[in-house]
């Protein structure tokens, strides 16, 4: 894997925010949810889709704390348009785990 600098990473906005809605997205190829996120008076709420359906519900979702990029273009997905990347790592069946705080932090934070 290619090294980068540390401006190159400082071009990646990573934010914390809370989910305030969340619900099924039936018409994605894959089983996704489909969130609201807060990320505070900054950058306000953005949509988002996640194909995290085998750990989570949507609304065991809605008032949880994630971690997203926030500076990628929005990408269309049916016809559902994204807005941020929120993260997460594979567990070991390569079902998605959320990349969330340890603690509740304030919404809107960038990741350092």
């Amino acid at each position: 894997m290619a090294e980068i600098s540390f401006d190159d990473f400082m071009k990646v906005d990573i934010r914390v925010g809370r989910v305030v809605r969340a619900e099924p997205f039936p018409e994605a190829r894959k089983p996704a949810i489909k969130m609201w996120v807060d990320f505070g008076d900054d950058l306000g709420e953005r949509k988002t889709s996640a194909q995290v359906t085998v750990h989570y519900d949507p609304e065991a979702l809605v008032g949880r704390q994630v971690m997203a990029v926030v500076n990628f273009p929005p990408r269309q997905i049916g016809p559902f348009m994204s807005e941020v990347l929120v993260l997460g790592f594979p567990d070991d069946h390569g079902d998605i785990v959320l990349a969330i705080p340890d603690k509740d932090v304030p919404v809107g934070g960038r990741m350092h």
